[in-house]
């Protein structure tokens, strides 16, 4: 799992540099935190982001993170 307190200075950086994969990656890591601490709904924000980077990727983990919006009943 990543360390949480370089999270926010990584995902700035792919922003900046319009890194989507990195994007999703990091989002993703975000959500495993934050659903690690019991944080649900911070959990399926960073779910959210890391989901529409995949979605305009065509990236491999898509259904992965769709499933877990779905499973919380963020999505359909």
């Amino acid at each position: 799992m990543a360390d949480p307190g370089d999270l926010d200075p990584r995902l700035l950086a792919a922003h900046a540099r319009g890194d989507e994969a990195a994007l999703v990656a990091l989002y993703t890591a975000a959500a495993d935190i934050r659903e690690a601490a019991g944080d649900t709904e911070a959990a399926c924000f960073y779910l959210t982001h890391a989901y529409v980077f995949a979605l305009h990727l065509g990236h491999p983990e898509t259904a992965r993170l769709h499933g877990r919006l779905v499973a919380y009943g963020r999505e359909e």
